[in-house]
């Protein structure tokens, strides 16, 4: 992973776990790696990646068993409102940047739907 200068570490490691989730490849109920293994996977400190693991748990996004680790939550709803969170931080995205080539969101849509005809 790539950590940017621009936002904390921790947030970086936050969002980087909540896409894993939002993508499928963390399921409901699966345990998440331990803090000092993520710590060396990421290359980062294991503070860092306690403090995102943290945050993440005061989300309800994770949870903890003692003496068992941490898991990704079990609430299909949380996970949901986190993939709608996702998807409309990506239309945001993709707005602003349309917006910076001068166009408005009703050009962009139309842009958008063209492309996607022309790559079927």
């Amino acid at each position: 992973m790539d950590f940017h200068t621009d936002r904390p570490i921790y947030l970086q490691i936050m969002d980087f776990i909540i896409q894993q989730i939002v993508s499928g490849k963390f399921e409901p109920g699966d345990k998440v790696k331990a803090v000092r293994e993520m710590a060396v996977e990421l290359a980062t400190n294991p503070n860092t990646v306690q403090r995102a693991l943290q945050e993440l748990e005061r989300e309800d996004i994770l949870f903890s068993k003692r003496g068992l680790g941490r898991f990704v939550t079990e609430d299909t709803e949380k996970i949901a409102q986190l993939q709608n969170q996702a998807v409309g931080q990506v239309i945001e995205n993709f707005l602003a940047e349309m917006k910076k080539f001068g166009w408005a969101d009703e050009q962009a849509k139309q842009l958008l739907g063209e492309y996607i005809e022309r790559k079927k």
